[in-house]
């Protein structure tokens, strides 16, 4: 067994408290009393000048109500200066009832003619009295022949308002700081009462403090804080931390990113940082669930909230645009194979009944076939360009029906079918035209008859675009629901989500001051129907046509690219991008 340490430990030092309650309640009462102790001291400082200036006040007020008495000018005229004379009565009178130390009437010359001390009248007063006896009126702590007082003079007037000399009073100084002596008891009394109501009020605070702190202590606060800033603008998911009333606390970089929103919008409400739409509502609670899914410009966004004590929230945003368009694709590409597959049996049946019909010689019939084969299932760019004066839209009707034709569907124009060149927002149009053209082939395709119909008409700046399929329709009761974001019918894709084309078709039309609407066609199937007032700019009076026409005639954006290729002969239609087509509800 080694033996004990012998090493001595010092004295052991009182260091800082680390716990927030402590260090707090240390601080405020140290604020406290230096607070008290200041206010205590510039209250003594002036209150000694301030008794200084109403000792002088009272005294020169009793010297001029002195002055103001005729008879001592009389007095002081007719008669000499006397220890037993009116004017030094007069003044003992007065300085007996005002408590005053001294009342001192002198005439012109300086000589006293009252005084406590009666051998001394006759004689030079010991200060300077030629301000007075100039007609200015004399405020002032000096030293004479009584000590240090406080004194005030003024000048003597006659009847005719002439000078015959001057009154001063003066009030003892000791009386003065007498005052003073006697004020600051009181005052220290005040200053430990407030000093006790402040200690109290800081130990409440604390403690409260070191509730809502779970009396951590500030060194693990601040680590806590930016362990916690470093992390929020690290991770690669959206952050938004709410307050109960909906401001916004905490936006990370991610967040920022997504929302496309800047840093400014700390503290301002949700509602008017993001504006009315589904994204508000999942983030302000308004709609409940887990891996809600929201659209924000052309994003698509998973998003979870989860409620904090205080009453606010924390909801956590993930990007989930990159996903849903290689589903979408891959989704498409599997229609497309299931429909060449489909096809290429098909195919094989009209090739051995042309086979036929050309061993048999029968080579009108066998060019009617073939014609009918070829036409009977696909829309002409000419026949669309002719109603379509967009280019956009009609590089898009091009392009889907190739893709129509490839997967045994008729797209055809309506016959009141008529758009001109004007469109304010061709690219939204084309990507509501795109999502409900899609819905349709995924309704219509694989059925006898297979057909959807087109309509695109303007009435003013209104344009009314109208999409019929003969497809299964839509049931009364989900007329309203299809326009839900996640609601859909169809079995659930590779990448997890549905339910995203019908609720982006309805968010630009609102977008727009439109509005979306579903029904049953009297052929059977669904009719979508969207009317967008105020879509077409107004007509050139000189047929020129409005500005953009020139931006919109030009070459077509990325997203239109692959609905011009399709609408070569002999392209094979790539899938439907994302900007113009959507899933289907």
């Amino acid at each position: 067994m080694s033996p004990p340490s012998t090493t001595s430990r010092g004295p052991r030092r009182i260091g800082w408290p680390k716990r927030v309650f402590s260090q707090v309640l240390l601080m405020q009462l140290a604020i406290i009393t230096g607070v008290t102790v200041l206010v205590t001291g510039l209250f003594l400082a002036p209150l000694s000048d301030q008794l200084d200036d109403q000792a002088m006040r009272r005294a020169l007020a009793i010297a001029q109500s002195t002055a103001a008495q005729p008879q001592i000018a009389d007095s002081l005229i007719a008669t000499g200066p006397r220890p037993d004379g009116p004017v030094q009565t007069a003044a003992e009178r007065i300085r007996r009832s005002t408590g005053a130390e001294y009342v001192v009437i002198m005439d012109k010359r300086g000589v006293r003619w009252s005084h406590t001390d009666t051998s001394r009248i006759g004689d030079v007063v010991s200060t300077d009295p030629s301000t007075a006896l100039a007609g200015r009126s004399v405020m002032e702590i000096d030293s004479g022949t009584l000590g240090r007082s406080a004194r005030g003079k003024v000048p003597l007037l006659d009847g005719s308002d002439r000078i015959v000399g001057a009154v001063s009073v003066g009030i003892a100084y000791d009386s003065v700081r007498a005052r003073l002596l006697a004020a600051i008891p009181g005052l220290l009394a005040y200053a430990g009462g407030a000093l006790a109501v402040g200690a109290l009020a800081a130990y409440l605070i604390s403690r409260r403090l070191q509730r809502q702190t779970h009396d951590l202590a500030f060194s693990d606060i601040s680590a806590l804080l930016t362990e916690r800033e470093a992390m929020l603008h690290s991770i690669r998911e959206g952050v938004v931390a709410l307050d109960r009333t909906g401001r916004i606390r905490l936006l990370n970089d991610e967040a920022q990113r997504l929302l496309g929103l800047g840093p400014g919008v700390a503290g301002m409400h949700l509602d008017e940082a993001l504006g009315e739409g589904r994204t508000t509502d999942v983030l302000a609670g308004r709609v409940v669930g887990d891996d809600l899914v929201t659209v924000r410009g052309s994003r698509v966004l998973l998003a979870n909230r989860m409620p904090t004590e205080d009453g606010g929230a924390v909801a956590t945003l993930r990007d989930r645009t990159e996903v849903e368009y290689l589903g979408r694709e891959l989704d498409s590409t599997r229609g497309l194979i299931d429909a060449l597959r489909a096809q290429d049996h098909e195919h094989a049946n009209r090739l051995h009944t042309l086979l036929g019909l050309l061993e048999l010689e029968m080579h009108d019939e066998a060019v009617e076939f073939v014609t009918e084969v070829v036409g009977v299932h696909r829309a002409t760019a000419e026949q669309v360009t002719e109603k379509v004066h967009d280019p956009l839209l009609a590089a898009l009707l091009v392009g889907k029906a190739t893709v129509a034709a490839e997967r045994g569907v008729a797209l055809r124009m309506a016959e009141e079918t008529m758009l001109p060149d004007r469109l304010v927002d061709p690219r939204g149009l084309v990507t509501v035209l795109g999502n409900l053209v899609d819905n349709a082939l995924d309704a219509t395709a694989g059925s006898a008859a297979s057909r959807i119909e087109v309509g695109l008409r303007a009435d003013g700046r209104t344009v009314v675009l109208r999409v019929r399929d003969s497809g299964p329709g839509v049931p009364a009761g989900d007329h309203e629901s299809i326009f839900m974001e996640g609601w859909s019918t169809k079995e659930l894709p590779a990448h997890g989500k549905r339910g995203l084309g019908l609720p982006l078709v309805r968010r630009l039309a609102e977008r727009q001051g439109g509005s979306v609407s579903v029904s049953a066609s009297p052929e059977g199937g669904a009719v979508f129907t969207v009317v967008l007032p105020e879509a077409l700019r107004e007509p050139d009076r000189l047929g020129v046509p409005g500005p953009g026409a020139s931006e919109r005639s030009g070459v077509p954006a990325q997203g239109d690219a692959d609905e011009l290729r399709a609408s070569r002969p002999g392209c094979t239609s790539a899938p439907a991008s994302p900007s113009t087509s959507g899933e289907t509800a």
